[in-house]
């Protein structure tokens, strides 16, 4: 099977095709935007210093060294919970274009119907592979609101084949978390029932 490879500035026809459970990496900008970059944006009504419109956004809190001449490092930068940001989300896509968001764990309604409204994807990076996947950043090009501290500050990196990113909302607004949890919640209630009788004796 052919390696799925999103490159920006990504356009909606780049992932109609997207189903959720399908594996992409991205190539080219990936920003990491967290919880008060949406606060100030959605809440506060501040402009992002970035214009985010086909580009891809990372829920992360990384680790970055500065080095001489103002150049930078990245160390690790692993997914923070995307959940956080739900109440955000669809107003933070239909406002600056992001074509891609990236983080740990699921999201809900508010991130399905901006997915579905103005053709977005969540994606889904591993847990765990922080240092790994700074592995792919070739290089932070920019590094905007410093004063929210390293890990809410805007960092525009350069990235090559970043992932794996599994599709987790696409641009149907079709959930797999959500999805997984009817399955599985299906599966459990026999299993339950026959744990139930096997220790009805303990009552």
């Amino acid at each position: 099977m052919m390696k799925k490879v999103l490159t920006t500035p990504i356009k909606d026809e780049d992932l109609l095709s997207l189903r959720v459970g399908d594996v992409v990496y991205l190539t080219g900008t990936l920003v990491t935007c967290r919880d008060v970059a949406h606060r100030r944006l959605i809440e506060l009504g501040r402009e992002l210093p970035v214009d985010l419109k086909g580009l891809a956004i990372f829920h992360a809190g990384p680790i970055v060294v500065e080095k001489d001449q103002g150049r930078f490092e990245m160390i690790s930068i692993g997914p923070t919970t995307s959940m956080r940001m739900e109440k955000f989300e669809k107003e933070f896509i239909e406002h600056t274009g992001v074509k891609l968001i990236v983080g740990k764990g699921g999201m809900g309604k508010n991130t399905e119907e901006g997915c579905r409204l103005h053709k977005a994807v969540h994606a889904v990076f591993p847990g765990g592979c922080a240092v790994l996947a700074a592995t792919s950043v070739e290089e932070i090009e920019d590094a905007q609101w410093r004063d929210l501290g390293m890990p809410e500050t805007l960092w525009v990196s350069r990235v090559k084949e970043f992932g794996p990113l599994i599709i987790s909302i696409d641009t149907e607004g079709n959930n797999l978390f959500e999805e997984n949890k009817k399955i599985f919640n299906q599966r459990k209630l026999p299993v339950i029932e026959e744990i139930n009788q096997q220790i009805k004796f303990i009552k």
